[in-house]
């Protein structure tokens, strides 16, 4: 039935579970233990290892027991390093041991993994020599003292002996209830600093589940994780979602479109989740033509604006159903998805209706009444899927999540008669324009159409005469330059005069979080800061 109001509720199937991360690592193994579960996706294809479910299973309960020498279920521990097979392993081990999975992104830099050390309270830290220049096992090793209750350092490189030294325990692994506690996920920190997000097995073990049976595939795939594990799209909807499909999983150490286009004429890959950038840099690739691609049932996106253009083109040219995800840290991550059979206007335009088990509002910010359909106001979630809250930060969950349990988003939405939505952009984003709100998403939408534009970011700045005034960073497509007077006269076909930017700025590279989102408020920062010069 059509709705009367902007409030809506999911399916009911599939249905949501009380289960756990090991729970879903012993079914795969159990149902399929000599598939292939896990291959190194490295550039040196002679060095790639690979791990049966069998086999993945037996290292996940040896990482379990040897956590369990040194840790006690509810401790923290940290990972910092990019995409490598023992981050899962590790990922899969914690969640036996009881043990609390604290991500931390490998672009961080000394400050940056102090604060996520101490706030966090980790006990443990796991951790790579370095990354593409970062020294961080020596960052660490120097930050210890300032850490007080962070007691080991664990060198990834003496993985080996690490494992052996839980051979001889001779305890019993603790039970572990799908309520408790399995990740802090440091939020993406696109409107400032992170926090922490509590997550727990119940919300991620069915939301990677849910995830994947909307993307339609198939039981033992093949998926090419191209997502950062330190974040929710890879250590959970690829990683957990390939175990809810008993997939064979290529995880691949650095997004390098070259890389997983081999990987995908390789292994037959046959799904993959990728933020935008990541899917015009393959298509876009030398290497895309000759790449074979007919075995491929599913790409998945999100994170940012996916224009009907680019749908469009990557259904044409993946010959796959392309869609789009929608949600965030604090929701385990998805709460809205489209579908494979959805019209490419839905696939562009909405973010779909709600994932199973989940209820979805919009309401009015300032009064919180649900609004009517079609009207703009703030997105809500509830559910399964809802984080405990943000770990040690009481004064901060209670402005997230209400009494009643909505998750309080701070995205604008508008929703229909279907329980489809719209997203219109941030609350903080909003652009207010002497005293009208301007929703940058749909200039957005239409720069994105227009050839010239590779990407661009609409931000308010501020106007002593307006208040704010609408600004447009642009990022040129290949071979383009920015045209400002054709970009301006572009928009005023389609829009009304005060939502039409007055200041243009070219740029090569936008600030972006690691999950690939734009950093607006950087962009700011750095206009304050005089770092841009206006076209």
């Amino acid at each position: 039935m059509p709705l009367t109001t902007s409030h809506t509720i999911g399916p009911s199937e599939p249905a949501v579970r009380d289960i756990t991360l090991g729970e879903l690592l012993h079914d795969a193994a159990d149902a399929d233990p000599d598939r292939i579960a896990l291959i190194e996706g490295i550039p040196d294809a002679a060095a790639r290892r690979q791990w049966t479910y069998a086999e993945l299973r037996d290292e996940a309960v040896r990482t379990a027991r040897a956590l369990a020498t040194r840790f006690d279920k509810g401790d923290r521990v940290a990972v910092w390093a990019h995409n490598i097979p023992e981050w899962m392993i590790l990922e899969l081990g914690c969640a036996l041991a009881g043990v609390v999975l604290v991500t931390v992104n490998p672009a961080y830099q000394r400050h940056e993994l102090a604060y996520v050390l101490q706030q966090s309270r980790s006990v443990g830290l796991f951790v790579v020599p370095g990354f593409r220049g970062n020294p961080m096992l020596s960052v660490a090793e120097e930050l210890q003292p300032e850490c007080p209750e962070l007691r080991e350092i664990v060198n990834f490189d003496d993985w080996e002996e690490f494992l052996a030294a839980g051979d001889a325990f001779d305890g019993e692994l603790p039970d572990v209830a799908p309520s408790d506690p399995m990740m802090i996920q440091y939020t993406s920190g696109t409107t400032g600093f992170p926090k922490g997000a509590y997550l727990h097995h119940r919300g991620l073990a069915n939301n990677a589940t849910h995830t994947m049976e909307r993307m339609q595939l198939s039981d033992g795939c093949v998926f090419i994780t191209t997502m950062p594990l330190f974040h929710t799209g890879g250590s959970v909807l690829c990683a957990l979602g390939s175990l809810a499909k008993k997939a064979t999983q290529v995880l691949v150490d650095a997004f390098e479109p070259g890389l997983v286009l081999e990987l995908f004429d390789t292994y037959r890959g046959s799904a993959m989740f990728g933020v935008p950038t990541m899917l015009v840099a393959m298509v876009e690739h030398p290497n895309f033509a000759t790449t074979e691609l007919s075995q491929l049932e599913g790409i998945c996106s999100g994170g940012s604006l996916v224009p009907e253009a680019l749908v469009r083109r990557f259904e044409r040219d993946l010959g796959a159903p392309f869609t789009i995800v929608f949600g965030q840290t604090e929701s385990s991550p998805v709460s809205s998805m489209t579908n494979p059979s959805d019209t490419i206007e839905d696939k562009s335009g909405t973010i779909g209706p709600p994932m199973p088990g989940v209820e979805v509002k919009i309401i009015d910010p300032e009064t919180g009444e649900t609004v009517p359909l079609g009207t703009v106001g703030e997105y809500c979630a509830r559910g399964y899927l809802v984080m405990d809250g943000y770990y040690e930060m009481p004064e901060q969950t209670a402005e997230t999540i209400d009494d009643d349990g909505w998750l309080h988003t701070g995205d604008l939405a508008a929703m229909d008669e279907r329980g489809y939505c719209t997203i219109e952009g941030r609350l903080k984003d909003m652009i207010i324009r002497g005293g009208e709100n301007i929703y940058p998403r749909e200039l957005e939408e239409l720069l994105f159409s227009h050839p010239s534009v590779g990407e661009v970011a609409v931000v308010g700045l501020p106007d002593e005469l307006w208040g704010e005034t609408v600004a447009a960073f642009v990022r040129p497509a290949p071979g383009c330059s920015v045209d400002k007077a054709e970009l301006f006269s572009y928009l005023r076909e389609n829009l009304s005069p005060q939502k039409t930017p007055t200041r243009w700025f070219e740029v090569s590279e936008f600030p972006m979080t690691g999950s690939g989102k734009i950093q607006k408020f950087k962009l700011r920062e750095q206009w304050q800061a005089g770092e841009w010069t206006e076209l």
